[in-house]
């Protein structure tokens, strides 16, 4: 069966420099978790949505692999962009995110299998629920301190 791991970002505002939040969601094999955390600190040129999709969707591997698992992953997300370079489908063209799609490159060539699955946002739904609250603490506590981690 594997596990999936469902990934998603978010930027507000939109573009360059504002708040950037990442979440992923992890299923199967006694894994699930619910993470979310910052991509970048608020107003970095680095703050943008395709970073926090980015950087969801490596921190849900790298969580697979911190507990030792290696198996079949299937990695799913309503970001065509970030799974289409992940797959050599697109030219990563911004400088910013080659680093990003290599270290996301690599870390799905450590499991036995990676698929990579597009999904429309209603089917990640709780992954973008965890990025918009994410937003919401960042807000709140007016600074990068917020990041939560936790099983479910």
């Amino acid at each position: 069966m594997g596990v999936r791991v469902s990934f998603d970002g978010a930027c507000q505002p939109p573009g360059k420099g504002g708040v950037a939040t990442w979440a992923f969601v992890v299923e199967g094999e006694g894994l699930e978790a619910e993470q979310w955390g910052l991509a970048a600190p608020p107003g970095s040129p680095d703050s943008t949505n395709n970073v926090a999709e980015y950087t969801g969707a490596i921190r849900g591997l790298e969580y697979l692999l911190e507990r030792g698992y290696r198996g079949p992953v299937v990695l799913q997300g309503d970001s065509q962009l970030v799974l289409r370079q992940a797959e050599g489908g697109y030219r990563v063209r911004a400088p910013h995110l080659r680093p990003l799609n290599d270290r996301l490159r690599r870390t799905l060539a450590l499991f036995e299998s990676a698929e990579l699955r597009w999904v429309p946002r209603e089917e990640n739904a709780r992954a973008n629920e965890l990025t918009q609250e994410a937003l919401r603490q960042v807000r709140r506590s007016g600074g990068p301190g917020a990041d939560r981690r936790g099983a479910h």
